[in-house]
């Protein structure tokens, strides 16, 4: 068995697209994740509530509510959380607007964080940003319906590679990758996020919303997306000497992307 039972302190975490209230949650990962790192600041970059799929049918397994509580402890023991609205909780947004704060947790749009080495980042979502969820929200709305879909079929898939002895593999990350019109997408999101950045007269950006976690310079802004809890398991860190980087949860700890139960992968 490979099994890493890491326990980390970051000066601050970034984490977004949970989807909390929807069956394609990894929330016992993130759930694990939180257990074993620490922060003095905690980021939840949007999306972390799925406002839209629990308006149509509820959804609401004991894994997600452990991860409400958990961030919530956190928030009582110090950690300074920041709650950033995203498009699938875009109902709280009524409240972000005061700069509101639910107990220790403080409710924002966008925010900005200075990192060890003094540099500004802007932090927001990046739906704003984003042409179809502006402009043709029922569009949206159907592509969220899409994913869902391919998800169900990328599990169905991935359970017979497994009976056959091959390794996970994600068909919503094959599809970003290769279709045109969507890697023109997420090229066209990350630059038109750099130019918000420079506007701003920030060093960079944090945003989530396309689930695809990465870190690259843009025209000299860095670019820093904290990917997603959906597939890729994955959170944006910094290290107290400002130094950021991607932690791939799910990877480096070896779980099994299609077991509940958290069972390391077998070598």
């Amino acid at each position: 068995m490979n099994y890493i039972s890491p326990n980390s302190t970051y000066r601050a975490i970034w984490i977004s697209d949970v989807h909390l209230g929807t069956r394609g949650c990894q929330a016992d990962i993130l759930l694990d994740f939180l257990r074993h790192t620490e922060s003095e600041y905690l980021y939840l970059v949007g999306d972390i509530i799925d406002g839209w799929r629990l308006r149509r049918s509820w959804y609401w397994a004991q894994s997600h509510n452990d991860v409400v509580q958990k961030v919530l402890r956190k928030a009582r023991k110090g950690t300074q959380v920041v709650y950033i609205t995203g498009n699938h909780d875009e109902c709280l947004r009524e409240f972000s607007a005061t700069a509101l704060q639910f107990g220790s947790i403080r409710l924002e749009d966008e925010t900005i964080h200075t990192t060890a080495d003094g540099k500004k980042l802007l932090v927001l979502h990046g739906d704003r940003f984003d042409g179809v969820v502006k402009h043709a929200r029922w569009l949206a709305i159907l592509g969220d319906w899409a994913y869902t879909v391919m998800l169900g079929i990328n599990t169905v898939f991935n359970l017979i590679r497994r009976r056959f002895g091959f390794g996970y593999w994600s068909l919503s990350a094959y599809v970003k990758g290769k279709v045109k019109n969507a890697v023109e997408y997420v090229g066209n999101f990350e630059d038109t996020l750099a130019e918000e950045a420079r506007k701003h007269g920030v060093d960079g950006i944090v945003c989530g919303h396309i689930h695809k976690a990465e870190i690259r310079d843009i025209g000299g802004i860095m670019y820093c997306n904290d990917g997603d809890w959906v597939e890729s398991c994955t959170a944006l860190v910094e290290h107290f000497d400002g130094r950021l980087e991607i932690v791939h949860w799910a990877k480096q700890r070896a779980f099994d992307p299609l077991s509940r139960a958290l069972e390391p992968v077998a070598d």
